[in-house]
């Protein structure tokens, strides 16, 4: 069985009462740093998920960046034209989390920024991808103006692309 739980203890010498983590192998532990771990791990465990996702069904290439404090490029590369900002918290924050998706897009010299957010008790596929409305117009400008050059030059090849997209959704 793994996880902790959380248990109130007497006071302490100061008189207050704290509360300690005491794991199901029954260590007690009451670090801060413990806490912050536990989230971490959360963290690192989505987004080893969604790159695994990203090179089954999108591109073989991509992995999790490094990360680089005030210059942070996004969680994971490999997601055709955009950084991404990998969530998996308990309270969501949409505008936090596209706002720091678009300045790491910046970072990262792509066009467009997304958050990845995990869906509660659900897999990755499920999860969100969420931008802000000026960012998706942006994308579905190009997609659209790419479509029509595409059908034009090519559109033999605009066909079979069509059909094969169509199908697989």
């Amino acid at each position: 069985m793994q996880g902790t739980q959380w248990h109130r203890y007497a006071p302490t010498h100061l008189g207050v009462a704290c509360a300690v983590r005491v794991s199901v192998l029954g260590e007690i532990d009451g670090r801060r740093s413990d806490v912050a771990n536990a989230a971490k791990a959360k963290g690192t465990a989505w987004e080893s998920a969604v790159t695994a996702y990203f090179r089954e069904h999108h591109n073989p290439e991509a992995h999790r960046n490094v990360q680089m404090g005030a210059k942070d490029i996004g969680d994971v590369a490999g997601y055709y034209l955009h950084a991404t900002e990998l969530k998996a918290e308990k309270t969501i924050t949409l505008s936090d989390y596209i706002a720091q998706a678009n300045r790491e897009a910046v970072h990262a010299g792509q066009p467009f920024g997304c958050a990845v957010v995990k869906r509660r008790m659900k897999g990755v596929a499920d999860g969100y991808v969420v931008r802000d409305l000026r960012t998706d117009v942006r994308l579905l400008n190009r997609l659209r103006d790419m479509e029509g050059a595409l059908q034009s030059f090519a559109p033999a090849a605009y066909a079979e692309l069509d059909r094969l997209h169509r199908e697989a959704a």
